[in-house]
C-alpha cells in the first residue's frame, strides 16, 4: 500500500529503522527548530552545558516576538542574552518587530518536506506547506540542536478529507473551530490530522496555517497539508521558488483513520468561555455587550485576514463602548497592508494597531476588564489566559471580529455587510511579497562565533537540574487539581510573569499562583511532594517551566487520570515521574496533605506499574508509567540534561 505525506517525511528522517506502528517510539534527525524569548533561556542555557561549539541543525532560530514590553530590566536582559548566546552558537535572529516566530518561518526558512521541532505548542502552524512541524519542551528544541535523534511516540495519521470551499464570510478558523467541535481538546492525543481532497486545495497556505496552528488545541502531535500548487505559489511569491518540493499522498495511501469535512457547509463559529472545543454557531451565542476586540496572532494575522477585517470596518466605526487592537503577524505582512489601504482602513475605524508581537495571546498586554467579555482571533480562552481569571474569552474569525467590534456585540460579517459580502472574496493573497530580511541576523562563522562573549543580566539564572530519583519515596500531596489544568493555570501568563521566567527560584513563588495562591510556599515547605491531578493534566502551552518550577519546589511526581503530550514530556525532561491512575476511580479518594509512600520505586517504575499507598487513609491503589525504555532511562538519569550530556559523551567515544 502507498503512503501518507506524514509517514513520507518521517521515513526520510528517522534516525533508526522503524516499522512505524502507532505507539512505537521511533527516532528522528530533525532539520530545523525554533524558540521564542519567553521560553529560549533556559533551552539555551541547556544548550550551553553540553559543551558543543555550534548548533548541529540545517537552520535553528531564536525569535524574539512575544514580550515586547519591557516593563522593568529582565525582559531587555533576556533579549540580550538570546541575541549573543545565539551568535556565540551560530543560530539565527529574528529580532523584535520582524515578527512572530511562526509566520516568519514558513515564510523566509521553512520548507516542504523539513522536520521542525519547536519550542511553542503552535509550531505545526508550519505543516501548512508541507513541512512536518512538532511542538516540544524547551530541554527537546535543545537536544535537537545536538543533533541527538529526538525520541517521538508513533502518532496515529488521521486523513481529514475536505470537500466544498468556504462560502463568503466564512474563514479557515471555521474549519478548525468545527474540528474541535467534533474533535475535543484531548482527542487529537497521539495523532496527526492530515488534510487532503478538492476543498484542501482551495485553501492558500495562510488560510491552512490558521488549521494546522490550532490543531494544537485538539492535543494533535501535529497537523499537514500536501506540499502543492498552493505551496509553490506561496514559495515563489516569497523568491523561494527552489525550496519547492512536491509532496502528496500516494493515491492508495493507508490511514489510521478518516474524517470528512465540507467547507461549503460550514457558517461562522465562535469558542465560548473557557476551551476552545466549546464551539457553537456564531448565531446562536448569547448577545452580550462586548468590552474588547482582538484581532491577531499567529493563527489569524496573514494578509487575508488582515485585509477581509479591514473590509468589514470599511466606512464604518468601532462602538464606543469597544476597545479594538489589532497586531500583525509580520513586517512584511504591515508593509502590503500599508500599501494596499488596509491599514487606513483599521485607523479610520478606530482600531488601536499594536507592535508587531505575539502580545495579547498570552496576556502581554490588553488584558481584559474586570468580568469583561473579550472577542478574540487567537487560540485559546482558557480562564485567565489573557491576564485577567474574571474575564471571558470568545475566539472567532477576524471577519467576525471586526463586525462584533463594530455592534459591540456578538455580529458575523454578513451581519454589517449584507448583499456586499462577496467583497470579502476579492481579497487574495499576494503574488509577491516584499521580502526584507535586514532584522534576521544570520549566524556568524564559526572560527568568528567562538570569539563572542556571551551577556548575562541579574535576570538570567542558572538552569536547575533535577536529581535522580531514589528508591523510597514518601512525600505528601502537595495539591489536588481538577480536570483540564493548563500550563497557564502552573505557570502564569502575562508581561510581568513572563519576564521571570529566566529566573526560576523568583517564578517558583508564583507556579499555581491564580489556581492555589499557597501551593509554591506549601511546597517548598514540605520539601518534597506529589502532585495529583484529573483528565488532561497541563494542556495548552508548551511552557517548559510549568514542569521546572514544581521540580524546583520539590515535586518528584505528578499522579493523574491522564497527562498532556508535551507536558508529559517535559516533566520527563525536568525528572518528575508522571504517571497516571491505573483505575481513575481512585482520584476521589485521595485529599490535600495525605502522605504517599512507595517503596521499591525504581524497581517497580521497569515493571510500569507502581504501588502507591496513602498512610494517612491506610489504603493503596496502582498507577502506570506509560513511558518508553528511553523515557524510562532519562527519568533514572535525572532528567533529558544529564542523560544528554551522557548520550554525547558516549557518542564521542565511538
Amino acid at each position: 500500500m502507498g503512503m501518507n505525506i506524514t509517514k513520507k517525511i518521517l521515513s526520510a528522517h528517522l534516525a533508526a529503522p522503524s516499522e512505524m506502528k502507532p505507539g512505537e517510539e521511533i527516532l528522528l534527525k530533525v532539520d530545523q527548530t525554533l524558540t521564542h524569548d519567553i521560553n529560549a533561556v533556559m533551552t539555551y542555557l541547556a544548550f550551553e552545558q553540553v559543551g558543543l561549539d555550534r548548533v548541529r541543525t540545517e537552520c535553528s532560530v531564536s525569535y524574539l516576538d512575544h514580550n515586547l514590553l519591557y516593563l522593568d530590566n529582565k525582559t531587555p536582559d533576556d533579549h540580550i542574552y538570546l541575541q549573543s548566546v545565539a551568535k556565540r552558537y551560530g543560530v539565527h535572529v529574528s529580532r523584535p518587530g520582524n515578527g512572530i516566530c511562526h509566520a516568519v518561518q514558513v515564510a523566509r526558512f521553512g520548507a516542504p518536506g523539513k522536520l521542525l521541532m519547536g519550542g511553542d505548542s503552535h509550531t505545526p502552524h508550519g505543516g501548512s506547506i508541507g513541512m512536518l512541524c512538532i511542538g516540544v519542551g524547551g530541554m527537546d528544541v535543545a537536544t535537537a540542536m545536538t543533533g541527538v535523534p529526538m525520541r517521538l511516540k508513533m502518532p496515529q495519521i488521521i486523513k481529514v478529507n475536505l470537500t466544498g470551499h468556504l462560502q463568503p464570510g466564512c474563514n479557515a478558523k471555521e474549519v478548525i473551530l468545527e474540528m474541535l467541535r467534533r474533535v475535543g481538546i484531548k482527542g487529537g492525543l497521539g495523532k496527526v490530522f492530515e488534510y487532503v481532497g478538492p476543498g484542501a486545495a482551495t485553501l492558500s497556505v495562510s488560510e491552512r496555517a490558521s488549521i494546522t496552528n490550532m490543531g494544537a488545541e485538539m492535543g494533535a502531535t501535529t497537523s499537514i497539508f500536501p506540499a502543492d500548487e498552493q505551496v509553490r505559489k506561496f514559495l515563489k511569491a516569497e523568491k523561494r521558488e527552489e525550496d519547492f518540493t512536491e509532496i502528496l499522498p500516494d493515491a492508495d495511501a493507508e490511514y489510521d483513520g478518516e474524517m470528512e469535512l465540507n467547507l461549503s457547509e460550514l457558517v461562522p463559529l465562535c469558542a465560548c468561555p473557557h476551551q476552545p472545543d466549546n464551539v457553537i454557531p456564531l448565531k446562536d451565542v448569547e448577545k452580550k455587550k462586548v468590552q474588547q476586540v482582538f484581532i491577531g496572532s499567529c493563527t489569524n494575522a496573514s494578509y487575508s485576514d488582515i485585509a477581509k477585517a479591514a473590509l468589514v470596518f470599511k466606512g464604518r466605526h468601532v462602538s464606543e463602548d469597544v476597545s479594538c487592537t489589532c497586531a500583525i503577524s509580520s513586517k512584511q505582512i504591515y508593509k502590503l497592508l500599508m500599501r494596499d489601504g488596509y491599514i487606513d482602513m483599521l485607523l479610520d475605524a478606530g482600531v488601536r494597531l499594536l507592535e508587531i508581537a505575539c502580545g495579547p495571546c498570552c496576556a502581554i498586554g490588553q488584558s481584559p476588564a474586570t468580568k469583561g467579555v473579550a472577542v478574540r482571533t487567537s487560540n485559546r480562552n482558557f480562564k485567565g489566559r489573557a491576564g485577567n481569571p474574571t474575564a471571558e474569552i470568545y475566539l472567532v474569525s477576524p471577519e467576525s471580529a471586526a463586525a462584533t467590534a463594530i455592534t459591540g456585540t456578538f455580529a458575523s460579517a454578513e451581519d454589517i455587510l449584507g448583499s456586499d459580502l462577496s467583497v470579502l472574496t476579492e481579497v487574495k493573497e499576494p503574488e509577491e511579497f516584499p521580502v526584507d530580511d535586514s532584522m534576521i541576523i544570520e549566524p556568524l562563522p564559526e572560527e568568528e562565533a567562538k570569539k563572542v562573549e556571551i551577556v548575562r543580566g541579574p535576570n538570567i539564572q542558572p538552569l536547575p537540574i533535577p536529581d535522580a530519583p531514589e528508591q523510597h519515596l514518601k512525600a505528601q500531596i502537595s495539591l489536588k487539581t481538577v480536570d483540564n489544568i493548563t500550563t497557564d493555570d502552573i505557570t502564569p501568563a502575562s508581561a510581568e510573569f513572563s519576564s521571570m521566567r529566566s529566573n526560576i527560584p523568583l517564578m517558583s513563588q508564583y507556579c499555581y499562583h491564580r489556581y492555589d495562591p499557597e501551593f509554591a510556599a506549601r511546597a517548598k515547605a514540605m520539601g518534597k511532594s506529589i502532585i495529583i491531578g484529573g483528565e488532561n493534566y497541563g494542556q495548552g502551552s508548551s511552557r517548559e517551566h510549568a514542569a521546572i518550577n514544581p521540580m524546583y519546589l520539590g515535586v518528584k511526581m505528578v499522579v493523574a487520570k491522564s497527562i498532556a503530550r508535551i507536558h508529559k514530556g517535559n516533566l520527563i525532561n525536568h525528572g518528575i515521574i508522571p504517571m497516571v491512575f491505573a483505575d481513575p476511580a481512585d482520584y476521589d479518594k485521595l485529599d490535600l496533605l495525605d502522605e504517599l509512600e512507595v517503596e521499591d520505586l525504581l524497581d517497580q517504575m521497569k515493571t510500569r506499574e507502581v504501588e502507591i499507598k496513602d498512610l494517612t487513609k491506610s489504603i493503596s491503589f496502582k498507577a502506570k508509567l506509560e513511558l518508553s525504555d528511553n523515557e524510562l532511562e532519562v527519568i533514572l538519569s535525572g532528567g533529558q540534561l544529564r542523560h544528554l550530556q551522557k548520550q554525547l559523551k558516549e557518542m564521542e567515544e565511538k
